[in-house]
């Protein structure tokens, strides 16, 4: 069997801060954040790749995920980290914003195991909620 990952829910406090995070310091392109800010929307989302996405959900909505989808206390959680595999130039451009941002890009890996093999390269940095995100390139990039 062959599968994607389709999208992945982090939980934030405030979903405006985070969805300006997301788009002005990672880069991604926000989904239907037009439509969150004008109330037509429950919850922004920001596109990791063409056939992926990251929610940005609420943490203070996370009781109410967890009566609808009869799991309680599985919501509101932060995962471990998000990995995102970039190019070499934007892995580097990266880096910066986040530094630029006040981000600590200190903490990485050399040669660590992922999806595409070893990266010879990764940091981590964290969003304003404390989210840990990686960011790595491979030697084909």
């Amino acid at each position: 069997m062959q599968a994607t990952i389709d999208h992945l829910v982090i939980w934030v406090e405030d979903q405006l801060r985070s969805l300006d995070f997301y788009e002005r310091v990672v880069g991604f392109e926000g989904v239907r954040a037009q439509e969150f800010r004008d109330g037509d929307a429950p919850f922004p989302s920001v596109r990791v790749s063409p056939t992926a996405i990251v929610d940005l959900m609420a943490k203070s909505g996370a009781a109410k995920i967890d009566e609808n989808f009869k799991t309680p206390g599985a919501s509101g959680h932060p995962v471990n980290h998000l990995c995102i595999a970039l190019p070499f130039a934007d892995y580097e451009a990266l880096r910066t914003r986040v530094e630029a941002d006040g981000g600590d890009t200190s903490v990485g890996i050399t040669d660590s195991f992922g999806a595409r093999g070893f990266a010879p390269r990764t940091f981590y940095f964290t969003d304003p909620d404390g989210n840990v995100l990686e960011a790595r390139h491979y030697d084909e990039d």
